[in-house]
């Protein structure tokens, strides 16, 4: 079972390789150009060599934007959606159940061999762009898109993205519409995620005259310090009235928020700090591979014990 497996799905093993591969090519030169950049303009500040190597690269960061959603996307699309629905859709599972192998055991053969293979590419994933980041000067935490390629993230997310195609797949009994499922569920997962993640651990408050907090933290909310230490969303409108010549836009801000630090006021940020990765990461892969059994489980449901 497991070499029939093999060759009936090597080609979608040949094309992960293949894209891990082209992925490698690309992190290997940009991170080579990047590095001899970094060194040829050593007389930068870090804010400016920041901002130089963002706009450099843009092209880059850009693919980095939506890597972490379409990468799953596609696992679900193409390795899971495929799997049960188009037999289902052919009725070519009346075929193959009756084959000396029973269908739970075909499936578990199935699911583990690509599960399998989908875990072992996320931790390549995972490790080239490990070694790729330091060269951009990236955040690791507050930055969502290179989060969600770190660690053991794509290990969950890609095991969570083919389960989710599978069990649309077998509920659906089609192809196309299981297609259209991971698709939305990928992109809701990825939104949902980030918002609860706020709640996986207590933030930490930081009170500060600057309005430029921390790098590499998540901000999860702000709020204003009165001069006596009471925190208030907002302070009152006549402590500071704007000056209408300025208008409404970042100079009347600006304008308006050095009044209030000027008259003892300070700016209260809750944030979770870069302590938290690991954290947040596990707890993440907790609820996906937790999501990636649960649907494990009704797919199960969805195939008789034996023909």
């Amino acid at each position: 079972m497991i070499w029939l497996t093999y060759r009936q799905h090597r080609g979608q093993l040949l094309v992960m390789s293949g894209l891990l591969v082209a992925l490698g090519v690309m992190f290997t030169v940009s991170g080579l150009e990047a590095s001899a950049f970094v060194a040829s303009h050593a007389g930068l500040g870090s804010g400016d060599l920041d901002a130089a190597l963002g706009e450099r690269y843009q092209a880059v960061y850009t693919l980095f934007g939506w890597l972490p959603i379409v990468a799953p996307a596609l696992i679900g699309v193409f390795w899971g959606a495929p799997l049960l629905g188009r037999e289902f859709e052919r009725g070519t599972h009346q075929l193959v159940w009756t084959q000396g192998v029973s269908p739970r055991r075909w499936l578990a053969v199935k699911l583990s061999v690509l599960g399998g293979s989908v875990a072992l590419g996320g931790l390549v994933m995972s490790a080239m762009v490990s070694l790729w980041r330091p060269l951009f000067r990236t955040d690791t935490f507050g930055n969502i898109g290179i989060f969600n390629m770190l660690g053991v993230e794509p290990v969950a997310w890609w095991v969570f993205a083919l389960m989710l195609g599978t069990a649309a797949g077998a509920m659906l009994r089609r192809t196309l519409p299981a297609m259209a499922v991971v698709v939305g569920v990928c992109a809701v997962m990825t939104f949902a995620l980030f918002s609860v993640s706020d709640h996986y651990a207590t933030p930490t408050r930081v009170v500060t005259n600057e309005a430029a907090f921390e790098q590499d933290v998540r901000l999860v909310s702000r709020a204003w310090a009165d001069p006596v230490g009471a925190e208030t969303a907002s302070p009152p409108a006549g402590v500071c009235p704007r000056d209408s010549s300025l208008g409404r836009g970042e100079r009347a801000q600006v304008a308006h928020e050095r009044c209030l630090i000027g008259k003892g006021y300070r700016y209260v940020f809750y944030v979770h700090r870069p302590e938290m990765f690991w954290r947040f990461q596990l707890t993440d892969a907790a609820i996906l591979l937790s999501g990636a059994g649960l649907l494990g489980w009704l797919t199960v449901r969805r195939v008789p014990r034996s023909t």
